[in-house]
């Protein structure tokens, strides 16, 4: 049996995986799809699903594109069940406590790795064991 990685993406850097199409977001994005198992929670899908649907990034890509974007994501990853209070009740909790729920689902979905583009959840890096890391970083390793 192989090990597969578990890694939780932040919506930043999904965000700049759809809107940019040759960045390192998306090509961080491409390795985890193919590599990894991806992780996310009601609190990061409902998240995701929310800022894709913003009308300032009409300009970047089309509405439907975004949609097709999340739909595509949620396909792709494992659900895991994290509660609002889990995420409240973070042993060290984040600077931003709108970034919660991202600690939260790595802590319960037992990540291997969180990429993020956000300088308050690298700040806590690894955060309880868990490295946090920036796109490239995850490309490279």
């Amino acid at each position: 049996m192989s090990f597969v990685e578990r890694v939780v993406f932040d919506t930043s850097t999904l965000i700049s995986a759809v809107l940019r199409p040759s960045s390192v977001p998306r090509q961080a994005f491409v390795k985890a799809l193919s590599q990894a198992e991806l992780c996310a929670s009601p609190s990061t899908l409902a998240e995701l699903e929310s800022v894709l649907a913003r009308s300032k990034f009409d300009r970047y890509l089309d509405p439907a594109l975004r949609l097709g974007f999340f739909q595509l994501y949620r396909r792709h990853v494992r659900l895991f069940p994290v509660s609002e209070a889990e995420e409240g009740a973070l042993p060290e909790p984040c600077r931003d406590s709108r970034d919660n729920k991202f600690l939260a689902l790595a802590l319960t979905c037992s990540a291997d790795f969180v990429v993020s583009s956000d300088e308050d959840l690298l700040t806590l890096n690894p955060y309880r064991r868990i490295p946090v890391m920036l796109t490239r970083d995850y490309l490279e390793r």
